[in-house]
């Protein structure tokens, strides 16, 4: 079966409003062309998967087929050969030595300092200050990610050159993937900026890692899971160059996604009074003034459904997968080597699988309704062998930490800002300012 061509060429560059929303209607028209569609990302040709059914046999059913693309090869300098990365059998090698530091029991472990430093910004704040959100979600993602990763004194000089370079290797690390490979050998400040940012976090890292070789102790802590793990087949642990890249990876995906997620959560339940009442009524139920734990998380239902629906109407713009030999999709045949790319963004907005995608409704994720949304329609961690390892960790820090602000806080947007949304490949708000509010 041929494959319909797209009219016109992905807008790709530039991160304007206005170029957001003409990728993003790019993006969603594609579903009107066909179920796989053949568009031009650059020069690059490309296939685009519009159909949910189609996105869940790319990383389900059929995603021992496919590698990670073009995107994440830009990368490589900052993943190394991590999680994110890596392909194959050595990338199921790693997963199965990485998994155990994310069991139930590590992640209750984390649960305590995910609550305590949520506490601790919110004590920082006055009655009737105005926050730049988004900068205090970043600051505590980098605190309970830095803290989860690094719990010795050793860590606590890595934590703090995180703070200084992660967000530098995120933004520029974003313009270098959307750009042509010619642009990054150019002697240019953006570039100076992340080559150095890399190199720092480099150095940091792997003293921390041969530091904690010398002590050889179990500090509860990721990085501790990460040196002791084994291989279950060789019984050999990582190398240092392997734990650092396993750490980047942690790095780059456990802050970004989750400071951003818990801005929009803050967003939303503003925005929505009925939702505010809710969520502060089962926060109240649930936790009678204590500080929240890992068990809540269960019991804390409505705020789940507010987070769940935070992660569909904010997820990242694509990804990308290359396949590793002709597998057929549907009615299509894609040869090897091909490039094929999906939009969370636009599955999770599409009106065959949620009605009235653009509104937020935390309610479409209450049992009764959840169970009707098909499979490949809302992947905000990816699916299959290749979802986020450290999902679980995600979630509870969102919820988390949005239970401790709706304990003891109310944040009201300022009025005469509107917030919008700014894309590289995630949403990143444009000063999300609000005013922090005590509760009665």
């Amino acid at each position: 079966m041929s494959v319909p061509v797209a009219p016109g060429r992905l807008p790709l560059f530039g991160h304007t409003m206005r170029m957001a929303r003409q990728r993003h209607a790019f993006t969603a028209s594609l579903r009107n062309c066909g179920d796989i569609v053949r568009i031009d990302l650059g020069t690059m040709r490309t296939y685009f998967v519009t159909n949910p059914r189609l996105v869940d046999e790319l990383l389900v059913k059929k995603g021992s087929s496919f590698r990670k693309g073009a995107l994440f090869d830009k990368f490589q300098p900052v993943f190394g050969n991590g999680l994110a990365t890596s392909n194959g059998s050595f990338h199921r090698r790693q997963r199965r030595m990485v998994r155990p530091a994310f069991h139930t029991e590590r992640i209750a472990l984390y649960a305590q300092a995910m609550a305590r430093a949520a506490a601790d910004l919110t004590a920082t704040w006055r009655p009737g200050q105005v926050r730049v959100v988004e900068e205090d979600t970043q600051a505590l993602a980098v605190t309970i990610v830095g803290e989860a990763l690094f719990s010795t004194r050793m860590g606590d000089d890595a934590i703090e050159e995180v703070r200084r370079s992660i967000f530098t290797v995120l933004k520029q690390g974003m313009v270098r993937a959307l750009s042509p490979s010619f642009v990054e050998k150019l002697p240019l400040r953006g570039n100076r900026e992340f080559d150095g940012a890399v190199d720092r976090l480099r150095s940091i890292v792997l003293d921390v890692v041969r530091g904690w070789r010398e002590e050889g102790v179990d500090r509860g802590d990721l990085l501790s899971m990460l040196l002791m793990a084994q291989d279950e087949d060789t019984g050999e642990p990582m190398s240092d160059e392997q734990v650092h890249d396993e750490v980047m990876t942690l790095l780059i995906g456990g802050i970004e996604t989750t400071a951003l997620a818990l801005a929009w959560t803050f967003h939303e339940i503003a925005r929505h009074p009925e939702v505010e009442r809710r969520v502060h009524a089962e926060v109240d139920e649930v936790l009678g003034g204590r500080a929240p734990t890992l068990a809540d998380i269960g019991k804390l239902v409505y705020l789940d459904q507010v987070v769940d629906e935070v992660l569909r109407m904010y997820p990242v713009w694509f990804l990308m997968r290359r396949t590793l030999r002709p597998v057929e999709l549907g009615d299509v045949v894609l040869p090897e080597g091909a490039e094929v790319i999906f939009s969370p963004h636009a599955l999770h907005h599409d009106p065959t699988s949620f009605e009235e995608p653009h509104r937020f409704d935390p309610d479409r994720w209450s049992p009764e309704r959840a169970g009707t949304i098909p499979k490949g329609a809302f992947v905000p961690f990816g699916a299959g062998s290749r979802q986020c390892v450290g999902n679980l960790f995600a979630r509870a820090e969102i919820i988390l930490t949005a239970a401790t602000v709706a304990a003891r806080w109310r944040l009201v947007p300022v009025p005469g800002r509107p917030v919008r949304v700014k894309f590289t490949t995630a949403a990143y708000p444009s000063r999300m300012l609000m005013t922090a509010v005590p509760r009665e």
